[in-house]
């Protein structure tokens, strides 16, 4: 009987852990030996090229996994280069040494030899799922096998065994069934072949397992549909597709080959609005196979929404969605990026604090960036078919962490203009302003056939200004957050002063504000702290009144924080503005002095209007209509 030799106390502590919290998804251990697996027949390949004697060409090495729901065991085989006694020992009772390190360190010319594995730490991801685990394993070039076995913390055996062929063996013994776990799970084909695809697609040699596969009998009846009719065949499957896309030539692709990969993998009936393949090599090399979705996921603006994209080291799954490859305002990116650079076997929190994948993720922002910027200047139907999906997220992405990096999208966003009421880009609005315009001039509202209707609007237009309409809730905080754009400021049409009058009108103002000094403050009283101020108007055409504000809250940013389902209500600092060229104003002043009652019952009624008009609530509707009503049966 061999004798059991115990584990070094770190790698004790370590195996513990490691079964207990570095992987939260008992599953991956599959991945772990299929990816050892496929360093042992790498490292025999390699030695194959310079030595004749290993008898073997690349179509002859495989990885075999084999079940035994009887004796309860799943064994994962390989025809690779094996292990003697002593690597035996070294590789596997010490946990976390490295034997794929070694070899990769000791043999420089392997470039052309992916080492995705570790034996290491990722072997004993098995004792997850397994109450003992064997290694039986001959090495190339020895006479003799040897079997490693293990039920866990509690020590190991190593013994000499009977085996013909170079390769190893791993055999687990899988755990009892619990409550909240199935173990037998694993023994069933089919699992198998959905973890493979999942997370091993694309090693390169093949994954085999026998499949039973289900065909009707030539000569069943057309009628008979009992188990008689049908007969099963154990058919050798090869379980992946062994060499991924994304690693292909792009000239040996075609478009559909792209789409129909992102249809299969992403679960989308439409085809994809833009794919990017790109191959980036320096500080850190890696593979990214990334699609822009032709439509929004049902699910993408609630919180359900997971964003993220898969990652890979060099053809193994390491995580089917990584969050932090994209930023919030390009997470509708979907697709996946593979890399050499990353080790197999990292956790969650230690990606966070990756130095190479901090380094892919700034690298994978630009490209996205640069082809949607392609995307908008080469093919503008498309790219405006992708923002009425998308635009929204953007908008998000130049006000999110205090517009932080509102200059990576401040390029891409797109507003509905008065210019032919079609969507327009900043650039383009500046490219289009008047010489001596200052401000990019914009207007908030519900909708565009809304916003026209604001009285602030008119003269505006009038003019020749072009103004922007802002109809989504994010709108004016992206604009507040973007503060200027090539030097130029936003203004609000609903601001105080727009800047449009010449001297000549701005003196006329202040004078007619200096004349009716007295009954503009009366008004102010009479509204009652509702206002800030009465004010004459430069900005008003055709339209007796309206609303502007002064300070950091307009109306529409009102409306939209007050749409939170808090106690606390936000309240714009709001400005009463009069048309001096409006026959009411002229009422207005023939009443002052003479009917104040009657001048306070006008100004409660235009405030009310002016709140109308911008589709807020008025205060008291009752008392509104009766104040209407009244001035309507005086004119009688």
């Amino acid at each position: 009987m061999a004798e059991t030799k115990e584990f070094r106390a770190e790698s004790k502590r370590l195996l513990d852990m490691m079964i207990n919290s570095i992987y939260t998804h008992k599953e991956i251990f599959l991945r772990e030996l299929i990816s050892n697996a496929s360093d042992a027949i790498d490292k025999l390949y390699f030695k194959s090229l310079t030595d004749d004697k290993v008898g073997l060409s690349k179509e002859d090495f495989a990885i075999n996994i084999y079940t035994d729901k009887e004796k309860g065991t799943l064994t994962i085989s390989d025809n690779g280069i094996g292990m003697t006694d002593e690597e035996l020992e070294n590789n596997l009772g010490v946990i976390a040494n490295s034997g794929s390190l070694k070899f990769k360190s000791e043999n420089e010319s392997t470039d052309d030899v992916d080492i995705i594995g570790q034996f290491g730490v990722g072997f004993y991801s098995a004792f997850m799922v397994a109450k003992e685990v064997g290694v039986r394993s001959k090495a190339y070039g020895s006479d003799k096998a040897y079997v490693w076995k293990s039920t866990g913390v509690d020590g190991y055996t190593i013994e000499e065994c009977e085996k013909d062929t170079v390769g190893t063996d791993i055999i687990l013994t899988m755990k009892e069934d619990t409550e909240d776990e199935c173990y037998d799970e694993y023994l069933e084909p089919s699992k198998i072949k959905e973890l493979v695809k999942k997370y091993s697609d694309y090693i390169r040699c093949p994954i085999k397992m026998d499949m039973e596969h289900t065909h009707r009998k030539a000569d069943a009846k057309e009628d008979d549909y009992s188990d008689e009719a049908y007969e099963t065949h154990i058919v050798n499957e090869t379980l992946n597709s062994m060499v991924p896309l994304w690693r292909k030539n792009k000239n040996e692709l075609k478009p559909e080959d792209y789409n129909n990969f992102y249809k299969e993998k992403f679960y989308d009936y439409s085809d994809p609005a833009k794919y990017i393949h790109s191959k980036t090599e320096g500080t850190t090399t890696y593979d990214a196979l990334l699609f822009i979705p032709s439509r929004a996921p049902y699910n993408y603006y609630s919180k359900d929404y997971e964003k993220g994209l898969a990652l890979y080291s060099s053809g193994v799954l390491i995580m089917d969605k990584c969050a932090d490859l994209l930023p919030d305002y390009f997470s509708f990116v979907r697709g996946l990026v593979d890399s050499a650079d990353l080790s197999l076997n990292i956790s969650r929190e230690m990606l966070q604090h990756d130095r190479q994948l901090k380094i892919i993720a700034k690298s994978i922002e630009k490209t996205i960036r640069s082809e949607l910027k392609k995307m908008l200047n080469n093919e503008r139907e498309k790219y405006e078919e992708f923002w009425k999906n998308f635009g929204i997220q953007l908008k998000f992405g130049i006000y999110d962490n205090y517009g932080q990096d509102r200059e990576a999208v401040q390029d891409l966003v797109l507003f509905t203009s008065s210019f032919e009421k079609k969507l327009a880009t900043l650039d383009e609005y500046v490219s289009r302003m008047k010489e001596d315009q200052k401000y990019i001039y914009y207007a908030a509202g519900d909708s565009v056939e809304k916003v026209e209707l604001l009285p602030q609007t008119e003269l505006l237009r009038d003019k020749g200004y072009e103004i922007l309409y802002l109809t989504d809730n994010v709108d004016e905080f992206a604009v507040k957050a973007l503060m200027n754009y090539k030097e130029k400021s936003f203004k609000s049409v609903s601001e105080g002063d727009l800047e449009i009058e010449s001297e000549e009108e701005k003196e006329q103002t202040q004078k007619l504000a200096e004349e009716n000094k007295d009954m503009l403050e009366y008004l102010g009283t009479a509204l009652d702290g509702k206002v800030k101020s009465v004010k004459i108007s430069e900005k008003l055409k055709s339209h007796p009144v309206c609303i502007s504000t002064e300070g950091q809250i307009s109306v529409e940013m009102e409306k939209v924080l007050n749409q939170n389902p808090t106690n606390e209500r936000v309240k714009s600092e709001k400005v009463l503005e009069l048309n001096p060229e409006h026959p009411i104003f002229e009422t207005l002043k023939s009443l002052y002095g003479k009917d104040n009652d009657k001048l306070s019952s006008y100004a409660d009624i235009l405030y009310n209007q002016a709140l109308l008009i911008e589709g807020l609530q008025i205060d008291d509707p009752v008392s509104f209509a009766n104040k209407v009503c009244a001035l309507m049966s005086q004119s009688n």
